[in-house]
């Protein structure tokens, strides 16, 4: 007879298949990897097994122990289905960005799931990092696979994800691409098929409002480059140690709107019904190989899971509406409000040790009605005509008061595709403008901006 013992057996030896309508246009062969064919429906039931695996050989876990870890859900599938064979209990965090789907798939296999607020700061005590480290020095036999920094998540891709694509290719592969979130599937893949071949391209996806690509460029660590955005197990606001931008020879980022645009493409078109990460993955590669890739070259893409994970959100058509991502949408995006603006000076900003009296002297000169306060590049505040005025009338001595002390809360960061009905819905009384980081440059967003942009 031919059977497994059990499920997390049947993880890795995923099919390969070939794109053939969403690269119309594009020369060489560009492949799939499906990694929703593994059991938990994704690549992290490699990672998973591997990481307790190796921690039960150091003694890292004991019989009857809990397994804690911070995930974007499908790490903890993965732990999940190792933790069911092995006789372990399992404490998830994720951020409460990720979708209601994957929250309910981890509570289903019988995990605990606690939900984190995803807009703090990596080490603030409330992020679900650090809420899975403080559960793990809490909890007697407990363990932190720590997946961004645990050099056994680059192992496992190391050791099934890279042979595998060198055998399936016969060793012709050319380019390798994936997203990069916590490195693992990237570099530990790459570390391998670049010692078999160091001709081999290796290209990350990366998210606007993650800090990868600009580190791998620049070497500098850009906070400013820090924003939120929505697609889920890309990009990051840390560095994990599992990302090795050696490994890595270039990045492409790539919008929420383009990724999630992509993956209902490639259900639609392919017949690959996978998750949104993989739209970005398959964005990124297209974009680079039309200028790349020639005939005989061979490229070969990760696509980390499956559709089911975000029928709540880009496979409803309401919540793609809600967010101005269909295809058919009208609306300009933010990046074109601002190229569609008659004024397009530079934008006026004001350090935050500036006094009060002096920052209200730019609004006079300068006939703007918001200032965004930096502390050297970074924006920690704002300041409204209005509000000024309100301060000032209730107390003209603070015109000596440094700007700090009276700023209020900084403009929210919003994506350069973000559409004018989205931007409209976040432009009221509390609200008076909003940032929009497009490249380099820093560019501010008004409703008169947006009224202007949609009666040009």
């Amino acid at each position: 007879m031919n059977y497994h013992q059990h499920v997390i057996e049947t993880i890795g030896n995923t099919p390969l298949v070939q794109l053939n309508q969403v690269t119309k246009g594009i020369s060489g062969t560009i492949l799939v990897k499906l990694e929703y064919m593994n059991p938990g429906n994704s690549m992290k039931d490699r990672i998973g097994l591997q990481m307790i695996l190796d921690a039960e050989e150091q003694g890292l876990i004991k019989p009857g122990g809990t397994i804690i870890e911070g995930t974007s859900g499908n790490t903890g599938m993965g732990l999940a289905l190792a933790a069911i064979a092995r006789g372990y209990r399992c404490i998830f965090t994720v951020s409460d960005k990720q979708s209601q789907e994957k929250i309910d798939i981890l509570r289903a296999v019988g995990a605990e799931v606690i939900v984190c607020p995803t807009n703090v700061p990596a080490d603030d005590p409330r992020s679900y990092y650090s809420v899975a480290r403080k559960l793990n020095e809490d909890i007697p036999n407990s363990f932190y696979p720590n997946q961004y920094d645990n050099p056994s998540n680059a192992k496992a891709h190391y050791l099934t994800t890279g042979p595998e694509i060198w055998k399936d290719t016969k060793g012709k592969i050319t380019h390798y691409v994936a997203g990069v979130g916590t490195g693992g599937s990237m570099c530990g893949t790459s570390r391998f098929l670049k010692e078999q071949n160091p001709e081999i391209v290796t290209v990350g996806i990366d998210s606007y409002g993650s800090v990868f690509k600009k580190y791998k460029e620049t070497g500098i660590f850009d906070e400013n480059e820090i924003y939120p955005y929505l697609t889920e197990g890309i990009g990051e606001d840390i560095l994990p140690r599992n990302v090795n931008f050696d490994l890595i020879d270039t990045f492409i980022k790539v919008t929420d709107k383009d990724a999630a645009i992509m993956t209902r493409r490639l259900a639609r078109e392919e017949g690959l019904f996978v998750g949104w990460s993989c739209g970005s993955a398959v964005h990124g590669a297209l974009e680079y190989a039309r200028n790349a890739l020639q005939e005989n070259d061979i490229m070969v893409i990760i696509l980390p899971d499956h559709g089911t994970r975000y029928l709540g959100k880009i496979y409803n058509d309401a919540w793609m509406q809600d967010h101005g991502f269909l295809e058919d949408h009208s609306f300009p995006t933010a990046k074109e409000v601002i190229a569609k603006r008659k004024n397009t000076r530079k934008l006026i900003q004001v350090q935050q040790d500036v006094l009060f009296g002096e920052a209200i002297r730019f609004f006079n000169q300068s006939g703007v009605s918001q200032i965004p306060i930096l502390d050297g590049q970074n924006v920690v505040g704002s300041l409204t005509e209005k509000s000024a005025l309100q301060k000032l009338i209730t107390n003209p001595e603070l015109r000596d008061k440094p700007v700090s002390e009276l700023m209020d809360k900084p403009f929210t960061f919003v994506s350069p595709d973000s559409t004018a009905d989205v931007l409209a819905s976040m432009l009221n009384e509390k609200t008076q403008a909003v940032l929009v980081r497009d490249n380099d440059q820093v560019h501010i967003i008004t409703r008169h901006d947006v009224l202007e942009a949609l009666n040009f």
